[in-house]
C-alpha cells in the first residue's frame, strides 16, 4: 500500500461516487459524536491571508481513530471577486494512517459542498419545527445548490425561497434545479414566515435579522467563516439557542459568535449523543464552520467506493 502511487479522483469522479450528500449522513453523525467525545485529533484550521488578492488559504488536518482515517484539506476562499470564478476551491489529501503514505488526491470542492450540506441536514433533523413547510436559502452559489438538493430530498417542504444579492444568480439556480423555487427580491421577503433558513453567502456584515425570523424557526448559518465576518445580527444570535460544530473553532473563527457575545448551548455532536437536548420548539441557530474530520470521513467514503470498483 505504501509503495503504490497515489490516485487522483477529480470532481466528475467524486460526483459519480458520491451522487447524493445523504450517503454521508451515517458517517458524519458518527464523526460529530466522536469529535465531541474527544475521539478525533483535529487542530484549529490554520488560515494564511493572501492579501494582494483578497484571498485565504486554509489547512485542515484530522485523524479519526474510529475510522482509522487521516487526511488534510487545502481550501482557498476569495472575497469580492469581480469575475464568475468560484469563491472556494479545495483539495483533500487522504493518507495511510499506518505508514503516512499518500493514498489519494481528491477534488475537495464537491466533497466540501456535500459534507457541509449533509451536516446542515443533520442539524435540521434535530432542530426544525415539527410541521416545517417553508425553506429559505440566502445565497445562490455551490453551497446553496448542495443544500437545496439534500433538503428537498430529506424534508417535505411545500415552498422553497431563494434570495441572492445578484438576482440573476438566484434566477439561474432556480431554473436549474428539479423543483419549484420562488426567487425573492429581498432577503426579508425570503425569510419572513420561513421554518428553516440556510445562509450560504460571502457576506461580511449581517444579512439576516432577528426581527424577520419566525419564532421556533431553525437557521443553518454556513457563511461568515472569519472572526470579523457576520451573516446574522445580534438580536438573532442572542435570542436563539446556539449550537456549533466545534466550540473551540466557533470562539476563534466565527464573527457571528465572537462579535455578538452569544452563549453556546451545545456542540452538534453532544445533541446527537443525547448529552444535550434538541429543543425543537425553540428558535435555533446551527453555526457551521466546517470541520476537517468531516472532510476525512467524506474522502474515505469516496476512496473506498473508488477502491471497490477498481
Amino acid at each position: 500500500m505504501g509503495s503504490a502511487p497515489p490516485v487522483f479522483i477529480g470532481p466528475a469522479e467524486v460526483e459519480r461516487l458520491l451522487p447524493r450528500a445523504s450517503m454521508l449522513l451515517p458517517g458524519l453523525e458518527a464523526a460529530l459524536r466522536d469529535f465531541s467525545a474527544g475521539g478525533v485529533v483535529q487542530p484549529l484550521r490554520a488560515v494564511l491571508p493572501v492579501r494582494p488578492h483578497g484571498g485565504y488559504l486554509g489547512v485542515m488536518p484530522a485523524y479519526s481513530a474510529a475510522e482509522d482515517a487521516l487526511s488534510t484539506k487545502l481550501v482557498t476562499f476569495y472575497e469580492r471577486r469581480g469575475d464568475s470564478a468560484p469563491s472556494h476551491r479545495a483539495t483533500v489529501l487522504l493518507l495511510d494512517p499506518a505508514s503516512g503514505a499518500l493514498r489519494a488526491v481528491l477534488d475537495g470542492t464537491v466533497i466540501t459542498a456535500k459534507r457541509t450540506a449533509a451536516v446542515s441536514a443533520i442539524a435540521t433533523k434535530l432542530f426544525m419545527p415539527r410541521s416545517a413547510e417553508v425553506l429559505c436559502i440566502l445565497g445562490a452559489g455551490v453551497q446553496a445548490r448542495s443544500h437545496y438538493e439534500i433538503f428537498t430530498e430529506l424534508f417535505p417542504f411545500t415552498e422553497v425561497r431563494v434570495w441572492n444579492r445578484t438576482e440573476e444568480n438566484a434566477v439561474k439556480l432556480a431554473s436549474s434545479v428539479s423543483g419549484a423555487v420562488r426567487v425573492c427580491a429581498t432577503a426579508q421577503e425570503a425569510v419572513v414566515g420561513a421554518d428553516v433558513i440556510v445562509t450560504v453567502t460571502m457576506a461580511t456584515t449581517p444579512i439576516l435579522f432577528g426581527e424577520w425570523v419566525k419564532p421556533g424557526a431553525h437557521i443553518n448559518a454556513v457563511g461568515a467563516s472569519r472572526p470579523d465576518w457576520r451573516e446574522l445580527d445580534d438580536v438573532l444570535m442572542k435570542s436563539s439557542v446556539l449550537v456549533v460544530d466545534s466550540r473551540e473553532a466557533a470562539l476563534a473563527e466565527s464573527g457571528d459568535v465572537i462579535l455578538s457575545g452569544a452563549e453556546i448551548f451545545a456542540e452538534l455532536g453532544e445533541v446527537l449523543e443525547g448529552t444535550k437536548p434538541a429543543l425543537p420548539d425553540k428558535t435555533t441557530v446551527f453555526k457551521s464552520l466546517g470541520m476537517a474530520v468531516e472532510d476525512t470521513v467524506a474522502a474515505k467514503f469516496v476512496y473506498d467506493a473508488w477502491s471497490a470498483g477498481n
